[in-house]
This record gives C-alpha cells, structure tokens and sequence, in this order.
C-alpha cells in the first residue's frame, strides 16, 4: 500500500518533549594568552557560577542564525569566524528538563565589549582557556573540547585569520599560532612557511607604531577558510 502522509500519527503526548539551546564559545587572543568569554549567571539553575554564553532557540530559528544573535548580543559583533563544533546531549546535562545543545566556536580579534543588557547574566568577562572557573552544566566539557578543536585546526588551515586584525606584522601572526599552539616557532621557519603558503599578501604599508622597527603589514588574500600542508 502506498504511503498517505495523511495517515501519519502526530500524536505525540506519549513522548518527553525536548529543548534546543545553541551554546557559543568565544575566542580571543589578549595578553598573549587565549582567552575566551564567559558570563556569570543570574538565575537558577548554577545561580552566581559562570557559564558558556548561550541562550534557547527561537522559534523559525536556524541553528546558525541562533548562534550569531548569541555573538552579537555577548559581544556586539556582528561578523566573525563562526564554526558549529558538536552537540552535546547527555540525558543529566540540564537539571531543569531534556535539553540538547548545540554548540558553536567563534573567533573575534580582542576589543573592549559593551556589558550586554540581560537578565539572565550578571557579569561578563574574558578568562585565559587555563584558568577558567569550573562552569555550569557541562561547560567545562564544551569549553575543553572547543579548545582542542581549534588547536588541532590552526596546524592546518588558516582559521587564526579570525583572530587578527585586517593588517598584522607576520611577528603578531607568529604569536597567535604560539598563544594558540601552546608551543615556540623559530622566527625564520615560520617568516618562511607562511610566505610560501599563498595564504598572505603585503599590503605595501609597514607599522610604524611603538619603539620597535618599522615592519611590512600583511593580510589574508581570502577571509575564509583555508586548508595547506
């Protein structure tokens, strides 16, 4: 017999009705660190503990549209690199109710932020990935995870591009694959990987701000993902 969609069962009171949440670990590079935004909760559950930014989602909501208004409302960017990492989905992650996230990463250049109007949060403010406060719900976990998936993406692709502004001496390109990597590049290897790479161009302005050198600024040819040896 051919299928009716006519016929299909829509009752579903039998079943636990589940909640979506997108949760947005934001990253920084400032003071030679990696750091990542957090905010502080105002509400029940984890009252006064600090939290991965994050919110339910709308109604008509994409996943991805979800995910920027988080950005945009915690930090008042609107355009940055922004990556869905994984979904999280354990049946006790929540205590209120059944609530899968799904869970984005985002890279921002460092800038002061606005204090978000809101609520739900008492306090917003950039930590070093290393000593961060344990987080609510399964924070922890997201952030952790966040932070080995850009590791392990920045030994492949040009994804710190988010991370740095339009013009950057290749000395500031080479502290944020440090910060990133958690490890030190000989400065003539790396000048010579990345020239060779394809990925940058000189913009035909050096930096002459502060005591040291006037060096090149370079740039990013394309503003997108980019995978190299």
């Amino acid at each position: 017999m051919p299928y009716n969609k006519c016929e299909m069962n829509t009752n579903y009171a039998g079943y636990e009705q589940t909640s979506v949440t997108v949760d947005l670990v934001i990253f920084t590079v400032s003071q030679d660190r990696l750091q990542a935004l957090l905010v502080r909760r105002a509400s029940e559950p984890f009252s006064g503990q600090w939290s991965i930014p994050g919110g339910f989602l709308h109604t008509g909501e994409t996943l991805e549209q979800a995910a920027q208004r988080v950005m945009e409302e915690k930090t008042g960017v609107k355009e940055a690199y922004l990556e869905q990492l994984f979904t999280f989905g354990r049946p006790e992650r929540d205590p209120r109710a059944r609530v899968i996230t799904v869970t984005y990463f985002a890279l921002i250049p460092w800038k002061r932020l606005p204090r978000p109007e809101s609520t739900q949060i008492s306090g917003v403010d950039w930590f070093p990935v290393e000593d961060a406060p344990r987080l609510a719900f399964d924070h922890s976990e997201i952030l952790d995870f966040a932070v080995s998936r850009l590791r392990a993406k920045a030994g492949y692709s040009s994804i710190v591009y988010g991370l740095l502004p339009e013009a950057f001496r290749l000395s500031d390109l080479q502290k944020v694959y440090e910060v990133i990597m958690n490890h030190s590049f000989d400065k003539r290897n790396f000048r010579k990987r990345m020239l060779a790479s394809g990925l940058l161009e000189p913009t035909g302005q050096k930096d002459l701000v502060g005591a040291h050198r006037p060096a090149m600024l370079y740039q990013f040819k394309k503003h997108e993902l980019v995978f190299f040896d």
